[in-house]
């Protein structure tokens, strides 16, 4: 019988946090929130905490644990993937996080040509004896018109692309809007979105309807905001919008964080 080096006693006595593997590869299945899947690579990253009699943990569980889920990447499945991976690890706590491209096929404003724009979505779960804890975001490329350069300016206006990034925790494991509702909702906010493939008939809308929709990185972060607000399937979230500014060397951002009086 091959040893089991993991398993064996630690004399030092120290417990650890966390205890795990960062940066693996792994293809998925997402659930786009309307009856598909999406496939997709998740980087993953997977721990548990280990206590302070045992030598080490055993890395290999944790692959088993994700091949297992792959196929259909939810918010319950997700939250118990930590479940299951606490429970086979004989752990206190598990964390996992996963953060993949997620694409969408989009259609142009005028000639209605479609291509696939690209966002990053991430799910965290994490599970203790006290229960399980899911959160999920999206990062999605915009475009902003200033308002004060509009204003002051005889022509034109400076613009640039940024990013909003939303993240929620839903009421419970089986609610909140999904990634797709989440992109749609930043989107809007914005002077316009960011599309992969525009013909001159578009570029010339998106242009001209972005000009007519200036907006802050504090319009963003307060738009959306006030429609995650109005949703009583969200116990937190967390809004952060940046802009690339293309007349100055820096970026600008906004942000907020809100907690339901109800909690998570």
């Amino acid at each position: 019988m091959l040893s089991d080096v993991q398993a064996a006693h630690d004399s030092r006595g120290v417990p650890l946090d966390e205890v795990g593997i960062e940066g693996l590869r792994y293809p998925v299945l997402v659930a786009d929130g309307q009856g598909a899947k999406r496939e997709t690579v998740a980087t993953a990253t997977m721990a548990v905490d280990l206590g302070p009699e045992a030598k080490g943990a055993h890395l290999s569980r944790f692959i088993e644990v994700l091949h297992g889920s792959r196929e259909q990447l939810t918010p319950d499945t997700a939250a118990g993937l930590a479940e299951e991976l606490r429970l086979y690890m004989g752990s206190g706590r598990a964390r996992v996080h996963l953060s993949f491209p997620y694409f969408l096929e989009r259609e142009a404003p005028v000639t209605r040509a479609r291509a696939f724009v690209e966002y990053t979505c991430s799910i965290t779960a994490r599970s203790s004896v006290a229960g399980t804890q899911l959160a999920w975001s999206v990062e999605v490329p915009v475009t902003s018109v200033c308002p004060c350069s509009k204003a002051i300016s005889d022509r034109g206006a400076h613009n640039q692309r940024g990013h909003v990034t939303i993240e929620v925790n839903g009421a419970d494991h089986m609610s909140g809007p999904w990634f797709d509702e989440l992109i749609d909702i930043a989107e809007a906010a914005a002077s316009s979105p960011v599309y992969a493939l525009l013909k001159r008939p578009d570029e010339r809308h998106v242009t001209m309807a972005g000009y007519d929709n200036p907006v802050f990185v504090e319009d963003m972060v307060r738009d959306v905001c006030q429609v995650l607000s109005d949703c009583d399937r969200i116990a937190a979230y967390r809004v952060r919008a940046v802009n690339d500014e293309s007349i100055h060397n820096h970026a600008a951002y906004a942000a907020i964080t809100w907690s339901s009086p109800r909690g998570v």
